[in-house]
């Protein structure tokens, strides 16, 4: 009778510790899938689906569920990509950041889920260039359609490494282009018909440095001439002066005179 009451005092505690523990975790678990506010959060299978489409957002959420496969933010007011944005959502699968007013996507924007992403909508933004490094290692399926790209050394560079959306990959279009006869065309019928924007670069830059060259070399020539053309007036002032002097001969003439007077 003595040993059973610390008995059950023992599994009385037991029980109350492992009620706590589940309740620890399950806090826990309630915490690291907390919904954002804006947002609509569904869970299937284990996967969570985080859907904020048309909710006044102007940047990405920073409290997005860990957990997120798929995450829907079109429709927004959007205007920026930050580098490492998604760093945390190591699960992510579908991203849709259409239909918003983004302009700037930074070099690492996507770092974390390049790899695992399977689809990036990116279409009807206001993107027209993108850092070299900004879709480094993404394999997924790609849409940058209505968005007013400047057709350029860099992004023809960009393009070449990435997968592009088959049914939207003519709405990708030149709004502009370091030659202006491109402007309008769909990127790849350009690129296709063998035109080479990198080369135009190469091109313009050749040229600056040639003007820079001329520039400097016209500089020292200027300065060549000015500094003989300083010395020759120089020369000719102090030939001048020597010239105003009394020679030597005179000089003695003159001593000798004085000598004889005396």
């Amino acid at each position: 009778m003595g040993t059973a009451m610390p008995t059950r005092l023992l599994v009385r505690s037991a029980s109350s510790l492992i009620s706590g523990s589940n309740l620890i975790m399950v806090l826990l678990a309630t915490l690291v899938s907390a919904c954002p506010k804006s947002c609509h959060c569904t869970e299937k299978n284990g996967l969570t689906s985080v859907q904020c489409v048309s909710r006044n957002l102007d940047s990405i959420p920073s409290d997005l569920p860990e957990d997120t496969v798929t995450l829907l933010l079109g429709s927004n007011r959007i205007t920026k990509i930050p580098r490492q944005a998604f760093k945390d959502l190591h699960w992510l699968q579908e991203l849709d950041l259409s239909r918003n007013a983004i302009e700037a996507v930074d070099a690492g924007a996507f770092q974390g889920i390049s790899e695992g992403l399977r689809t990036l909508d990116l279409s009807n933004n206001r993107i027209h260039t993108v850092p070299k490094e900004a879709f480094s290692q993404i394999r997924a399926k790609i849409r940058l359609s209505n968005n007013p790209w400047h057709c350029e050394c860099t992004l023809q560079e960009v393009l070449r490494e990435l997968r592009l959306d088959p049914e939207t990959i003519n709405e990708v279009s030149c709004h502009t282009a370091v030659q202006e006869e491109y402007a309008g065309r769909p990127i790849i019928q350009v690129l296709d018909s063998g035109i080479n924007f990198c080369n135009f670069h190469h091109k313009t830059t050749d040229v600056a440095m040639f003007i820079t060259m001329f520039g400097w070399f016209a500089m020292v020539i200027a300065y060549i001439i000015y500094y003989v053309r300083h010395n020759q007036e120089d020369a000719r002032r102090h030939l001048e002066y020597l010239k105003s002097l009394p020679s030597t001969t005179q000089i003695r003439k003159d001593f000798d005179t004085v000598s004889t007077v005396l």
